[in-house]
């Protein structure tokens, strides 16, 4: 085991010093091309980018209010319940919604919007369909929707978007192109201005967060109930995108919902106990939350959210122009990922000191996510940040690893050609004194160290001393101390150590004018060659910490006494 470690350290400082820095160059080249892919193919930081969004807006302190005036007429369990009687199952006959619009007229609401879609005749009931239709007809605030049904099945459809009253042709429309949808079965829900689409479009997990505002087909721009009921509150259509993301106004039953049977039966009541005004003005939306009428949807804010709370948020969302902005989108994920990772890079490779440069990045990652969830709290953008921090952080944690990997490399496997039962082992020892005006610091000691280990071509040990550590360590100023562990079985080790020593030597002044010293830096290089004894427990011999730090006193006074000085003026 020992071996095989040796040989690994070997092995990584050989490697080390082969790369240098180009490693981190090399590491962010892989990131720059998986970033790519994944935007492209595998979406594995969309996914994460939304999971973080659903999060900071699920759990926003600051959250937008639902408007007082969107009321949610509720077709619930209850509803269907006290109806069953009278009416059997949903659904119900259409004279039951048509007495509903027409006694709720009196009280003049803005709007009365369908969240139902009446796709066909109910033929057990005809005249009811008539008198619901003579209702609406009558009617000029009431909304329905339109189902549009899978654009594959266009080709198969005989309904053309010229057919549908109110929706707009561009210059470049096609008059004869079809459209797979369906629109209400009666004619006098067939007005311009009062049709829409209410389709919801889930994200790839199955998580809806946008709404479709309007379809740009063929030339032709299909409008949807929360553009033309929002249009018709007060709302500015002018920027409206066509994925609009949802600004939500918080849990499921944020809204003021009132049940269908309750209404319904004051409303035909003699001796009302509603207030009469009750519906003045408001939006009203007719929908269901009953479980049975499965218009459940999973949202950000919840797995289970109702499909007319959804229509009414949107409809809210329009009409107030608080929808929320988001850089989102291939372009912007690749952006932002790909400029911190080269970054973060760009530290590693010019070696900015690893303490403070550790401190920076981590308060860094956190201070974007505050400043995502800060945004999200306090107006209606989103940074989408998440996706890109994720790859900046996995590119640091590699890149870490790395550099204090090498860093062991270079500094803890000093041997070579070195037994591990050898009886004795040869030391070469390399002191290097720098003097300043003042003390340099830890900051280019540590950049002078790691210039050392990468000018380095044999195993050795780099270690520094401080000028401005307390204490008698003070009085040794700024010192590097390198350390060669070799056998003397063969002259070519010492050798290799010595032509490695003098290689440092004649690097030192241009690593200093590099670092851009104080002027007058003065350098003194002394040298010592010893031997390491193996130590027994059960004998007297000194311990191998005792041999250590008699070479290093015998260090010093060579460097004190003898040896000569060399003088650089960095430039």
């Amino acid at each position: 085991m020992i071996k095989l470690k040796l040989l690994l350290g070997q092995w990584l400082a050989k490697l080390t010093r082969k790369l240098k820095n180009n490693f981190y160059i090399y590491l962010a080249t892989l990131f720059t091309l998986l970033v790519l892919l994944d935007a492209s193919v595998f979406h594995v930081g969309l996914n994460m980018r939304d999971k973080a969004f659903d999060f900071m807006v699920k759990h926003r302190v600051i959250q937008a209010k639902p408007d007082t005036d969107i009321v949610i007429i509720d077709i619930n369990e209850a509803s269907l319940a006290a109806f069953a009687k009278e009416y059997g199952r949903w659904p119900w006959p259409r004279q039951v919604l048509g007495e509903f619009v027409e006694n709720i007229q009196a009280q003049k609401p803005k709007a009365i919007v369908f969240d139902i879609v009446f796709s066909d005749a109910d033929i057990y009931n005809p005249d009811s369909d008539a008198y619901f239709n003579e209702v609406i007809a009558a009617s000029n605030n009431v909304f329905f929707p339109i189902l549009r049904l899978d654009a594959s099945q266009d080709k198969l459809s005989q309904l053309k978007y010229a057919q549908i009253p109110g929706i707009r042709a561009k210059p470049d429309h096609n008059q004869n192109a079809t459209i797979a949808a369906i629109l209400p079965f009666f004619d006098g829900a067939r007005k311009p201005g009062r049709l829409g689409t209410h389709n919801v479009y889930p994200d790839n997990d199955g998580i809806v967060r946008e709404y479709r505002i309007y379809h740009e087909e063929k030339g032709w721009h299909l409008p949807s109930l929360p553009e033309i009921v929002g249009a018709n509150a007060g709302g500015d259509l002018t920027e409206l995108p066509q994925n609009m993301l949802i600004n939500w106004r918080g849990k499921p039953f944020s809204y003021q919902y009132v049940s269908f049977s309750d209404v319904f039966t004051d409303l035909a009541s003699q001796h009302k106990t509603r207030p009469q005004d009750e519906f003045t003005n408001k939006t009203v939306i007719i929908g269901s939350t009953a479980a049975g009428l499965f218009d459940i949807k999973p949202t950000a804010m919840d797995k289970q959210f109702p499909g007319v709370e959804v229509l009414a948020t949107a409809i809210d969302n329009v009409k107030h122009g608080d929808y929320l902005k988001v850089w989102r989108g291939k372009t912007p994920y690749i952006v932002l990922s790909l400029l911190l990772i080269w970054l973060t890079t760009l530290a590693f490779y010019f070696k900015v000191d690893r303490d403070k440069f550790n401190s920076i990045f981590t308060g860094s990652q956190i201070g974007l996510l505050v400043l995502s969830y800060i945004g999200i709290n306090i107006s209606n953008t989103y940074l989408d940040l998440t996706g890109p921090i994720l790859w900046a952080v996995a590119l640091f944690g590699i890149a870490k690893i790395y550099a204090l990997a090498t860093d062991r490399a270079l500094q803890r496997w000093l041997t070579f050609g070195v037994q591990a039962n050898a009886d004795h082992t040869s030391v070469l020892m390399l002191a290097v004194m720098i003097e300043s005006d003042e003390p340099l610091g830890d900051v280019v000691m540590k950049k002078l160290k790691r210039k050392a280990e990468l000018t380095s071509h044999t195993p050795n040990s780099v270690e520094v001393l401080l000028g401005t550590q307390t204490g008698i360590w003070g009085l040794f100023g700024d010192m590097m101390v390198i350390s060669w562990m070799y056998s003397d079985e063969k002259a070519e080790y010492k050798a290799a150590a010595q032509q490695d020593m003098q290689r440092l030597i004649d690097s030192f002044p241009d690593n200093l004018e590099s670092l851009g010293l104080p002027k007058q830096t003065l350098l003194r290089y002394g040298t010592h060659e010893g031997t390491l004894h193996k130590t027994n427990q059960s004998s007297s011999s000194p311990t191998l910490g005792t041999q250590w730090r008699t070479l290093f006193a015998q260090l010093v006074i060579q460097l004190e006494h003898g040896q000569s000085t060399v003088t650089k003026e960095s430039a």
